[in-house]
């Protein structure tokens, strides 16, 4: 079995890390997470003392 030349495994070495930067910038940019605007998180009530010492 004949051995690959060293140039191959450069351009395997490339074309990999250009596949995992372009599936790593698709995932970061098509992501929406869902944002929950419930009323509850808005009115939060603060309770606060007057400590008289």
């Amino acid at each position: 079995m004949p051995q690959m030349a060293p140039m191959s495994w450069v351009l395997l070495f490339i074309f990999f890390s250009i596949m995992l930067l372009v599936i790593n910038v698709n995932n970061y940019y098509l992501f929406s997470p869902l944002l929950k605007t419930s009323v509850s998180s808005k009115s939060i009530s603060l309770k606060t003392s007057n400590w008289k010492w």
